[in-house]
């Protein structure tokens, strides 16, 4: 699996490929951006295809060294789980993940659904502190929102739903 980072993600990280990388993982690859709310380093990752965005808040340098196959794994997962995907399945997800490599070749289309997830968050935040957000919940609600990428419609949470029950 590839995380494709933004410059400001991949200056957190170690191993960042600037050449781009090939997919290997049958899921497919994913964008990452780092945003800052309450001076706190807040996570954004989103699925290439899907637009399925997972948020991590409060991430701290040690946090980047584990990012991959700690912090990223656990909350797709438990994302997952969230929307009733049967245990089985997610297993099976989380076995196509493979190892996670990371690279600079970013796409502007997914960066556009970050930058709006972005926006969206602010707006949910009105007032609260981003570390009163939980990341599983607040996924979930990102996901569960209509997007358009190139002019077509789809819902995050049904389209990765599939795309995990085809494995």
């Amino acid at each position: 699996m590839i995380i494709h980072c933004s410059q400001k993600l991949a200056s957190r990280l170690d191993n960042v490929s600037r050449d781009p990388l090939e997919e290997t993982s049958p899921l497919g690859s994913w964008h990452g951006h780092l945003a800052t709310f309450d001076r706190r380093q807040c996570l954004f990752l989103c699925h290439d295809e899907t637009r399925f965005v997972l948020f991590l808040p409060g991430m701290r340098k040690e946090h980047f060294s584990e990012l991959g196959n700690k912090w990223f794994r656990e909350l797709f997962t438990a994302t997952l789980a969230a929307f009733h995907c049967p245990d089985v399945q997610i297993r099976k997800a989380e076995l196509a993940l493979g190892p996670v490599r990371f690279d600079t070749a970013t796409d502007r289309s997914v960066q556009g659904t970050l930058r709006v997830s972005i926006l969206d968050l602010e707006i949910w935040m009105h007032g609260t502190n981003v570390m009163e957000f939980d990341p599983i919940a607040t996924s979930c609600r990102l996901c569960h929102r209509p997007v358009t990428i190139r002019g077509k419609g789809l819902w995050p949470e049904k389209a990765m739903l599939e795309k995990v029950a085809a494995l």
